[in-house]
């Protein structure tokens, strides 16, 4: 709708810079929604902005406009003048009305669009290195990235999903170690520390303990998940691997076990990945050492204390980074690079980073190399969320990654459902905290649980259906009733409502914020539930054959907008609750 009156004012605008002499490029019609709805049901300020450029009084020029553009090929019912020019349009109620059949027939593909134009993109999310169970902070993540992968292609992008991980380095020797001191406590060979020390990291350790010396790290992992992963390897190898190092079987072990977790758990709330990226690649092909070397020909590369640091500073940063330790290790900072470099050397014509709020001072660094090693910089793109807490009978649920304290992605879909998790995750701004109302979320109370709010209202219109199957009343197809039927305010608000779908998608996908998707659901849900509770003056199936076709088209356009929309968060649409 808005797409077609734009087109149509185009026309209008086209004419009128022809008659005033005006060769140049016409500016871009942009339409807006007035806060008010009786401003109409779009506002422009078109008139405003050429009133220097063409020498004539704003309101002289929205009264040319408003002339010229007449009723928009019948679009428009009221086209007016406001204040000093704005021009404040409303729909005519036959417009919206067609609009009804045109949902039906576009079925899934209404709301696409080719906003992409087939841009190859590619979206990293997750990359959680397998050293435990996916905390809630990585679902958070998990269910952004997809859901804004889901969107990217509505709109015409070719999307590549891929998970970047590593297992290797200090993170994982630790992971080994964690392991096997596990393992030699359940065989008796070890000690536990207790539980003052696990709890306190500053606290000293004893070496041992009842005549058995406490092999677990420190800075060790102490989720039950370790124990299970050690149990395991006592059953399988008895003392067979007293002698070994954490950093060989253990870890490696671990590794495979840990990942197939993260697989299973990631398949469970509907999420895979085209590609998985390790980083460990990037040494073996020597990408490391090209980056440093590509770096160090631009002067970028200097050493200091030891260290080898990138020279950022000279790319307008704040500071300079060390790249390579004293010790020999790179930073995180070294891969990264290396990584996004790659990335773009793969064909890709835009990238987006889907990362922790933890991840935000290391990116400008990334971005900036990008940049001296011969990218666009500008199509490196990160998108930020803030951390999840969980709120259960009014009290927060402490969480810690190694710490045996910290609710996974699995505890948390097995208490509420797939669907409900991945409605919360997604239901707020990214860059917001996500508080998880854990009870909430258990409510299965549809009026009081979002999620459900939502699939109630699709469940709704299969209901309907199967009701009018039982009175042997057929489901219309897209031009089988007269839409003009619809004349109710609340039944236009509904259409009005659908009819901004298309618009909501592009602008959620353009701006990288899937949450939009959830807010229009709740919307929507909300003009559509509170329609069909009032049973009598919105009776769907009724006496009226004509009346009863034209609503039975509309809870086919609702259905399908809901249906759409559940699809793009990576919800089901059930015809039953």
């Amino acid at each position: 709708m808005k797409e077609e009156l734009v087109k149509e004012i185009g026309r209008a605008l086209a004419g009128l810079l022809e008659d005033a002499g005006d060769s140049a490029a016409a500016p871009q019609v942009v339409l807006e929604v007035p806060r008010q709805s009786e401003h109409g049901d779009f506002a422009s300020s078109l008139a405003m902005g050429l009133a220097k450029r063409i020498g004539k009084n704003p309101r002289a020029i929205a009264e040319d406009l408003v002339a010229r553009l007449g009723d928009a090929g019948g679009l428009l019912v009221a086209a007016e003048i406001a204040g000093p020019g704005f021009i404040n349009l409303r729909i005519a109620p036959e417009a919206w009305q067609k609009l009804v059949g045109t949902i039906i027939e576009a079925g899934t593909q209404y709301g696409s669009s080719e906003l992409g134009a087939g841009e190859k993109l590619q979206v990293e999310f997750v990359s959680a290195n397998p050293t435990g169970p996916l905390s809630t902070g990585h679902g958070r993540q998990a269910i952004l990235g997809d859901c804004l992968a889901r969107l990217l292609e509505k709109v015409g992008f070719d999307v590549v999903r891929e998970y970047y991980f590593n297992d290797g380095g200090r993170q994982m020797r630790v992971l080994g170690d964690s392991v096997k001191a596990r393992y030699l406590e359940e065989l008796g060979r070890a000690a536990p520390p207790p539980p003052e020390a696990l709890a306190d990291p500053e606290k000293a350790w004893r070496s041992e303990i009842d005549g058995l010396d406490v092999a677990f790290p420190p800075d060790g992992y102490q989720g039950d998940y370790i124990r299970e992963l050690a149990c395991a390897l006592v059953e399988s190898h008895s003392e067979a691997l007293v002698d070994e190092p954490g950093d060989g079987h253990f870890r490696e072990f671990a590794h495979k076990e840990i990942f197939k977790d993260i697989e299973a758990t990631l398949a469970s709330i509907g999420i895979s990945f085209d590609v998985h990226f390790n980083e460990k690649s990037l040494y073996d092909d020597g990408k490391i050492d090209e980056v440093v070397g590509d770096l160090r020909a631009q002067d970028l590369i200097f050493e200091s204390e030891g260290a080898v640091w990138l020279a950022s500073t000279k790319l307008g940063l704040d500071r300079d980074r060390v790249v390579i330790k004293s010790s020999g290790e790179p930073t995180y900072l070294l891969p990264d690079i290396a990584y996004h470099r790659e990335k773009f050397r793969r064909g890709f014509d835009r990238v987006i980073d889907v990362q922790g709020a933890d991840h935000i001072e290391q990116f400008p660094f990334v971005r900036r190399a990008v940049g001296v090693l011969g990218f666009d910089e500008e199509r490196l793109e990160l998108v930020m969320h803030q951390f999840v807490t969980i709120t259960s009978g009014g009290e927060r649920v402490k969480q810690s990654t190694r710490r045996a304290t910290f609710v996974t992605v699995d505890e948390l879909v097995q208490e509420v459902g797939s669907d409900v998790f991945r409605f919360f995750m997604i239901e707020r701004k990214p860059e917001g905290h996500l508080d998880f109302d854990l009870d909430l979320a258990k409510d299965q109370n549809w009026r009081k649980n979002p999620a459900y709010y939502v699939q109630y209202a699709h469940a709704r219109t299969y209901g309907i259906e199967r009701r009018a199957q039982e009175e042997g009343v057929p489901m219309p197809s897209a031009a089988s009733f007269d839409p003009s039927r619809l004349e109710l305010p609340e039944e236009i608000d509904l259409i009005r409502k659908l009819g901004a779908f298309p618009e909501m998608v592009e602008r959620a996908a353009a701006e990288r914020e899937p949450h939009h998707v959830a807010y229009y659901l709740r919307e929507l849900a909300g003009l559509w539930n509170p329609y069909i509770q009032d049973g009598s003056r919105h009776r769907v199936i009724s006496e009226d054959t004509e009346l009863t076709a034209a609503r039975l088209g509309l809870v086919l356009a609702v259905r399908t907008v809901l249906a759409v929309g559940l699809g793009l968060l990576g919800l089901s649409a059930p015809e039953r609750m």
